[in-house]
Order: C-alpha cells, then sequence, then structure tokens
C-alpha cells in the first residue's frame, strides 16, 4: 500500500469549494492502493462557514493533522488574511515531524490556497519526497494587468506581486502537475520553460450523487419567493469576469415577451465571498440599469453546500455563465447536470466546459462571441421549454468521483515510478 500525504488547507467542516475533489475521492484511493492523510487548518483559524455533513461523506479510517494558524485578527493589521500565509510556518512545522516519522511515498497540493504550495520544494529537498500540485484555478496570472483597477480583485496589487514571486519556486521541483484546464498546464509551461519534462495530467471536477439524497434531508431557508412562477437558478460567487456574459444573459431575458417576464424570477445565489451580511450585490445592478431588477433576486451571503444542492433541486431551471478568460471551466458542471434540470450555458467558446455540455441534450448552449440577436432567440426557446413543460429528467455522468480518484492514482504512480 503506497502512502500520500494531501495538503489542503482548507477542509470539512469548511465550506470551501476548493476541497471538494480531494473530499469526493478519499473513499476511494485506499481501495485503489492509496493510503491518503490529510494536513489542513484546524477550522477554529478559519473564518469561513462550517458544514458538518461532510462527516458524513469521508471515511473514518483517513487521519486528519489539524495545524494552528497565526489569529486573522491579527495579521489582519498587516493587510494579511489569507489562511495559506497564516497557516505556512504550522504545516512546515506539523509536516516536517511527519515526514522524519513515517514514510509517505509522496505529497499532493490540492487547493486554490497556493502560497503554501512553495513548502514543496523545501520538503522536496529535505525529504526527497516528490510533490504535485493541483492548479484548480490560475495561479499567477496576468489576465487583470489591462483591465481598469475598478475591474481588479481586492489587494489586486499585493497578490500579483506575491503570485508573481511565489509560484516559481513552488514550480522549481514539482515532480507532478494536474490542472482542471489544458490551458492551465500550457499556459504554466510555457511560463517555465523547465516543466517541459514534467508530467502532467488534466482531470476535470466530478459531482457526487450521494451528495443529493443528503442533501434531500436539509432543512435551511428556502430562498425561492414565489412557487408559481419559473424558478432559473446561478448559484456561486460572481466575479468581475462574468459580467460580460451576465449582461448578455440579461439583456436576452428583456427581449421576452411581457407575459412570460412577469412569470420567470432569475436567482443568483451565494454571489460573494465576503463574511455574511457584507457581501456587494454584483447582478442586481446590472439588472436595474436594464429595467429588470424584478425579476431578479440576489443573495449575496454562501449557502451551504447541501443547500446548494436542495435548490438546484428545487428549481425549474439552471444558469451556467461564464468569464471572457479562454481556459475557465465551471467547476459545477457535473454537479448540474446531476441535479436534472434544463441547463442555459453562456460561456467562451474555447472552454473545455463546452465539450462537457455537448454531451447533454437538456443543455441550452450558447457563447459570448454570439451575436445578442441569437443569444436572446436562446434564451427564448430554454424558458419555452420550461413553459411548456416542468418536469426533471434523468442526466448520468460517466465522469464519476471513483473515476475521478481513478485518474488521480493513476498519475500518483506515473510520478513516483
Amino acid at each position: 500500500m503506497k502512502s500520500i500525504l494531501i495538503i489542503s488547507p482548507y477542509f470539512p467542516p469548511d465550506n470551501a469549494a476548493d476541497m471538494q475533489r480531494v473530499r469526493m475521492s478519499l473513499p476511494y484511493f485506499e481501495r485503489l492502493g492509496w493510503k491518503a492523510e490529510i494536513v489542513c487548518v484546524d477550522e477554529q483559524y478559519t473564518d469561513l462557514d462550517k458544514e458538518n455533513l461532510f462527516g458524513i461523506t469521508i471515511p473514518s479510517s483517513i487521519k486528519i493533522h489539524k495545524v494552528k494558524a497565526f489569529p486573522k485578527n491579527i495579521t489582519s493589521k498587516f493587510g494579511i488574511g489569507n489562511i495559506s500565509i497564516r497557516s505556512m510556518w504550522y504545516f512546515k512545522l506539523k509536516v516536517d515531524l511527519l515526514l522524519k516519522s513515517t514514510r509517505y511515498d509522496l505529497i499532493y497540493f490540492s487547493t486554490t490556497q497556493y502560497p503554501v504550495c512553495i513548502l514543496g520544494s523545501y520538503w522536496k529537498k529535505k525529504f526527497k519526497i516528490p510533490y504535485i500540485i493541483d492548479l484548480q484555478d490560475p495561479w499567477h496570472t496576468e489576465y487583470y494587468q489591462n483591465k481598469p483597477k475598478t475591474k481588479r480583485p481586492k489587494k489586486y496589487w499585493f497578490s500579483y506581486r506575491l503570485n508573481k514571486y511565489l509560484e516559481p519556486i513552488a514550480m522549481r521541483e514539482v515532480s507532478g502537475i494536474i490542472a482542471v484546464s489544458q490551458g492551465y498546464i500550457d499556459e504554466i509551461k510555457f511560463r517555465y520553460t523547465t516543466l517541459n519534462k514534467v508530467k502532467s495530467k488534466v482531470i476535470p471536477f466530478s459531482a457526487e450523487l450521494k451528495d443529493f439524497q443528503i442533501a434531500d434531508g436539509v432543512n435551511d431557508k428556502v430562498y425561492f419567493t414565489d412557487e408559481k412562477k419559473i424558478k432559473i437558478l446561478y448559484a456561486g460567487v460572481v466575479g468581475n469576469i462574468m459580467v460580460a456574459s451576465i449582461t448578455k444573459m440579461l439583456t436576452a431575458f428583456k427581449s421576452l415577451p411581457i407575459e412570460w417576464k412577469e412569470n420567470v424570477v432569475f436567482y443568483f445565489l451565494g454571489t460573494s465571498y465576503a463574511p455574511k451580511g457584507t457581501g456587494v450585490n454584483s447582478v442586481l445592478p446590472i439588472a436595474k440599469e436594464l429595467g429588470i431588477d424584478n425579476s431578479v433576486v440576489e443573495v449575496t451571503n454562501r449557502l451551504s453546500y447541501f443547500n446548494t444542492l436542495r435548490h438546484l433541486r428545487l428549481s425549474d431551471g439552471l444558469l451556467i455563465v461564464g468569464s471572457d478568460e479562454v481556459n475557465y471551466i465551471p467547476s459545477k458542471i457535473y454537479t448540474y447536470i446531476l441535479a436534472n434540470k434544463p441547463i442555459f450555458s453562456l460561456l467562451n467558446s474555447k472552454s473545455p466546459g463546452n465539450l462537457i455540455l455537448t454531451e447533454y441534450p437538456t443543455v441550452c448552449k450558447t457563447y459570448l462571441k454570439d451575436s445578442q440577436h441569437h443569444i436572446n432567440s436562446e434564451l427564448h426557446n430554454f424558458i419555452y421549454t420550461i413553459l411548456s413543460n416542468r418536469t426533471s429528467y434523468t442526466n448520468e455522468i460517466v465522469f464519476t468521483p471513483e473515476v475521478m480518484a481513478k485518474e488521480q492514482v493513476e498519475f500518483f504512480n506515473s510520478v513516483i515510478c
């Protein structure tokens, strides 16, 4: 039995998107020949909402090592809130002890809290242990460099320079790269030519049908305000990179017949990463400018993971809106498909997500480069389908969590061979 140490700063009960790949894979790793242990930050040092139901999905045999972090109320005075920076010293101390006392075949960083990945280079030199980095999103990126300051993320000046400095340190000794998009791999290998000989593999995110079964028993607040109206849902954070697609989609909705608009409500739930009660609306201002804000409900507060799944089930249709960034692939694609609802997608035509969506006839696919007239027509057809037939579909996915785990294990084996 091989052994792997997984570095994931956020882990259940934290409700974080970047630990979902690991959470869903854990039940399968051991039967595939790999014993996994987790190193994460103790939840008392994180400020994310907690989701205790995640505990049901994690095998009791998994050993979880928790580390401390410098308190945010202190570090924030110096402008530092990032969990990986606050916890990096404690990760070093804990993993040093583990590597001295236990033999591991591989270290696996699966997180978007990328600064912690620089420890991989240190551990490889000190303990001769290979490490893999999972690029769930781009790390250092030039995407915002030509954007107005108002369109850049908060603390962009600092994060841009920090990422530009730290990324090459982590990539210097990396033994393998996993990414959700081939574009992420191509970009990182273009930036560092020394990585051309480093093994890499594209592994998309998956979705777990069992999670929906758990969600069926959740009794959290439901945000749908009028059961008689058609409920079309987008669940997740809305960033500046999505403004163009949301604007085109809402513009298309404005073109619909009045009697249709009176019977349809768009719900955008959990649109901000900001702490509860402090999020700023990002969709409603667009709707107000178009004069259709009466048909849009936005909730900035994050929903629990299982309550989100419940809302997907209770909706009449789902939205996938994307970015003008060509490599962007929505992490919830398979989750949306398993919800068994009609889907309207508006992505960059080169997004890898389109290849997945093409396999499902319940998806109405449009692209950012399409004319507004074409998007209007396709949204019209999408709404008509829902109005004329409010029935669920039965979708199955081939890329299950077990398959995702097999893909990871195959890559683990190739890296250490």
